[in-house]
């Protein structure tokens, strides 16, 4: 197996590791909307939000090489913990500025509020983001019929047979196509999500 083949073969979190370029961004494409939303929920707006995203990927990045999956959203438990630091010090940062520091004791507060573990209702919304974020990086993967079936078939639960007459294939074909984005889509990022 050539050296390129071998990296392709591993997935996102591992071609990450590897300092794979693309993997890299596909992998803050997929969690940068949760971590603005983690930082907006802290208390940063706008710029702020950013600057402080741009930390916790940094942050990231450089300890990404001894991260460990302990279980189903370690990977996310643990950008999470990262995200609460870079708040931390974003917030003690401003309190030694005497331009801003007003607000801070509140912003500081809210951090000290936020929950270490998300709710279910989080959860499972963090949890769907993530996976309609992991289809559009394996979207192009496949052909349009190829796709059709599967998200009718596993998103909007329709009719196997109905589906299979309606793309012209057989029921069976409609089945291999579920399923071989479903493999796809757990080969690429399911450590990241699950």
């Amino acid at each position: 197996m050539a050296a390129d083949e071998q990296v392709t073969s591993l997935s996102l979190l591992q071609r990450a590791r590897v300092r794979d370029d693309l993997a890299w961004a596909k992998l803050v494409s997929l969690y940068e909307p949760l971590v603005l939303q983690w930082c907006r929920r802290g208390g940063t707006l706008g710029a702020e939000a950013h600057d402080v995203a741009q930390e916790v990927f940094l942050a990231a990045a450089t300890g990404l090489a001894t991260f460990e999956r302990a279980r189903a959203g370690s990977f996310r438990a643990w950008l999470r913990g990262i995200a609460r630091h870079k708040l931390l010090d974003h917030y003690r940062r401003r309190a030694r500025q005497p331009a801003t520091a007003s607000g801070g004791t509140d912003a500081m507060q809210r951090i000290h509020e936020l929950p270490a573990e998300p709710t279910p209702d989080e959860e499972a919304t963090e949890v769907g983001g993530l996976y309609r974020r992991a289809l559009d990086l394996v979207r192009p993967e496949f052909e349009t019929r190829t796709w059709d079936a599967f998200w009718r078939s596993a998103i909007d639960r329709h009719d196997t047979g109905a589906i299979a007459a309606d793309l012209r294939m057989t029921a069976v074909a409609v089945r291999i196509a579920k399923s071989r984005v479903l493999s796809r889509l757990r080969e690429e990022a399911g450590e990241l999500i699950a």
